[in-house]
């Protein structure tokens, strides 16, 4: 019995839960797991699994085995991957998630980057705008949009996601300047959830660093980042928006900034890895590679720069993307 590819069927199937995702991740057929499963099952004398028809589940014994050697083993594949990476060579495969917006438009060019220095390194880069289990879903890495509240991942900030508001120099001139807060509440927005109350009040803070609560008139609410540019771009409406997003429409005069002098509150962007795992040397090696290029991207920001205070600073209802309380409505006189 090759005990080492047991245990590694063994503790995939208990994480997630099942037989048939664990011969997808481990790239075996489901026949294959179960075979492992049995062997080590009989080596040990002891059964080590619960099935049923929709999870399987370790037993005590079980348990004891997957927390014993799920460690063992990812720390056995750092130390062979490192031996190799202090060899000169980085090399194998990764999984890293990441929300469609900044990966479509940043990660993946950094991804690709990567791959050119190290030829022999696959990626598997999933974008989508759900919060995934990094464990369960056999992530590597992940970016994550505010402050991760899983006490099973380690975080490491990248910095401050900035959004500012933008129009088409068309939609402009159809439908006038707009350059009071009291013009602003008249006009129709495309907005989201992340950035609005659900009362439509819309958080702006002016250089000055007053904040101010401006109500405002969405005729678009989305959570797709993209279908926010994609309509801002087509004129159909203003609105907030992250800056990395519109970096080169702003520079090609496609879009244009009203109320310069005001941001919108921006959100935490964190790299989190799960903290039962030893950072592998290849996943290290993106990390150290990563982080510095995405902070480098126009619109990833510190909060000094955007709040002006430093990040540990910034109270805890603006970091966490909440609309600060004690700040009155702006109202139709713009004050």
């Amino acid at each position: 019995m090759d005990i080492a590819a047991a245990l590694r069927a063994f503790v995939r199937t208990v994480e997630r839960g099942s037989v048939t995702a664990a011969a997808r991740d481990l790239g075996m057929s489901q026949p294959g797991v179960t075979k492992h499963l049995g062997n080590l099952e009989r080596h040990v004398g002891a059964r080590l699994l619960e099935r049923s028809s929709r999870v399987v589940r370790p037993t005590p014994q079980g348990q004891a085995l997957y927390d014993a050697s799920h460690g063992a083993l990812v720390a056995i594949d750092a130390a062979l991957e490192g031996i190799r990476r202090d060899m000169g060579v980085v090399e194998g495969n990764f999984r890293i998630h990441a929300p469609s917006c900044i990966g479509t438009k940043h990660l993946h060019r950094i991804v690709m980057a990567f791959q050119r220095q190290h030829p022999m390194v696959t990626v598997d880069l999933i974008l989508d705008n759900r919060d995934v289990d990094l464990i369960y879903e056999n992530f590597d890495l992940a970016i994550k949009y505010g402050r991760p509240a899983d006490q099973e991942l380690i975080i490491r900030r990248i910095g401050f996601s900035r959004r500012i508001l933008v129009a088409t120099p068309g939609l402009l001139e159809q439908m006038g300047p707009i350059d009071t807060l009291a013009r602003l509440s008249e006009v129709g927005l495309v907005t989201s959830a992340r950035v609005i109350s659900p009362r439509d009040v819309l958080v702006l803070r002016h250089r000055n660093g007053e904040l101010a609560n401006v109500p405002i008139r969405s005729v678009l609410r989305t959570n797709s980042a993209e279908v926010i540019a994609s309509t801002l771009i087509n004129g159909h409406a203003a609105g907030p928006v992250q800056q990395l997003l519109v970096n080169h429409e702003l520079a090609q005069g496609r879009l244009v900034r009203i109320l310069p002098d005001y941001d919108v509150r921006p959100t935490d962007v964190f790299l989190a890895y799960p903290s039962v795992r030893f950072m592998r040397p290849i996943v290290r090696a993106f990390t150290d590679f990563a982080v510095p290029a995405l902070r480098s991207v126009e619109g990833i920001t510190s909060g000094h720069e955007i709040w002006g205070m430093d990040e540990d600073e910034l109270p805890d209802d603006v970091r966490n993307g909440g609309a600060p309380a004690e700040h009155a409505l702006v109202g139709a006189t713009g004050n």
